[in-house]
């Protein structure tokens, strides 16, 4: 057996040691920059403006794009030691300008939108395909740590994992007629658990209304000014204490804090539970007034007013010119359509997102 002198040993550990040191610096390095700890940290204190200019993604085939950036921006925040107010783009408005006169710091954006004004910004290095973070053409120093972030964060493990969650969402009722089946139905499935258990609800037919208000898309609008995932109208989010909606949390929270006043409203009427949550929905479409007075007019024709299939059936009757005659009916006409759609598609999703996601 050969024995290894002492000067041979030493030597070898020295080895050791540097090759050690050779690893482990990178890693350093790395974590040092996502957690903002890099000595040229040029955003730490700071308040930065960011606008994320994607464009409607209810239905495209690139996946929840803004929802994802969403997330990134405010994991760059945090590693950064800066806060960050996001928004989304107002359509008529021209980001590059406001980067040119600094009211905005970052604008998230398709580069192949940009044509001749990419020559007046500052672009990072993409974040996927196709959308990567402009800056002002004197933001070099901003720009070089954002491309020092950008390029640590899209090597990680954790990227992959935040890029599946993304991913573009087809149908549920579609996926449920191909046999496929998931653990997710959502990138906000945790946010979705936690909000269903104060209502009493199953996730899913929570996650059946998220996709049936927004397709899970954050920067959702509607004509009439209801925002983000559970299409909340700013008033309904004043009333309950909750600002920016873009922030798919507080959104949910809002939205699942109206439906549990609404809810309320029927928990005293002896219905069951299934029956509970449709009228829940309907008031929730409609307006709880147009359901209260549904509902009293089903008693005035002494119809089952706890009964939502014999709603239905009676709200033809309220789209006539009589109805405004009805003691019982404070708010005149109403066709119903959209509300009676609503709950249906709502009820199908939630048949659909059972059958794909079976176990809770």
């Amino acid at each position: 057996m050969k024995v290894i002198s002492g000067k041979t040993e030493r030597r070898l550990r020295n080895v050791l040691i540097a090759l050690t040191i050779v690893c482990l610096t990178p890693l350093c390095e790395r974590g040092r920059i996502l957690n903002g700890a890099h000595t040229a940290n040029v955003f730490a204190g700071e308040e930065i403006t960011c606008v994320i200019d994607l464009g409607d993604e209810m239905y495209t085939k690139h996946g929840l794009e803004t929802g994802m950036s969403y997330e990134l921006v405010s994991r760059f925040a945090k590693d950064n030691m800066c806060n960050v107010n996001i928004r989304t783009s107002v359509k008529g408005e021209n980001y590059i300008d406001s980067l040119m006169n600094g009211s905005v710091d970052i604008v998230i954006t398709h580069a192949h939108d940009l044509g001749q004004e990419a020559d007046s910004i500052r672009l990072s290095r993409m974040l996927n395909s196709c959308s990567a973070w402009a800056v002002s053409r004197d933001s070099e120093a901003e720009l070089r740590q954002i491309n020092l972030w950008i390029s640590h964060m899209t090597e990680s493990p954790e990227y992959s994992m935040i890029e599946r969650r993304y991913s573009p969402y087809c149908n549920p009722i579609r996926k449920a007629e191909k046999g496929i089946t998931t653990r997710t139905i959502s990138p906000y499935d945790d946010m979705l658990k936690k909000f269903s258990a104060e209502l009493g609800w199953d996730w899913r037919m929570l996650a059946a209304v998220v996709y049936q208000e927004s397709r899970f898309s954050i920067n959702s609008r509607s004509h009439r000014g209801a925002q983000g995932l559970m299409q909340v109208m700013p008033s309904t989010a004043e009333y309950y204490g909750i600002d920016d909606l873009l922030n798919p949390e507080k959104n949910l929270k809002a939205g699942t804090k109206h439906l549990k006043r609404l809810q309320r409203m029927f928990e005293d009427s002896g219905m069951e539970q299934t029956e509970i949550i449709k009228f829940t929905l309907a008031a929730y479409n409609a307006g709880e007034g147009r359901i209260a007075d549904c509902r009293r007019f089903a008693e005035s024709r002494n119809v089952d007013s706890n009964s939502w299939d014999e709603i239905v059936n009676l709200i033809p009757l309220m789209r006539e010119d009589s109805i405004l005659e009805e003691e019982s009916v404070k708010l005149g006409k109403f066709k119903g359509h959209e509300t009676i759609a609503y709950v249906e598609n709502i009820m199908d999703l939630y048949d659909a997102i059972c059958t794909i996601c079976p176990s809770i």
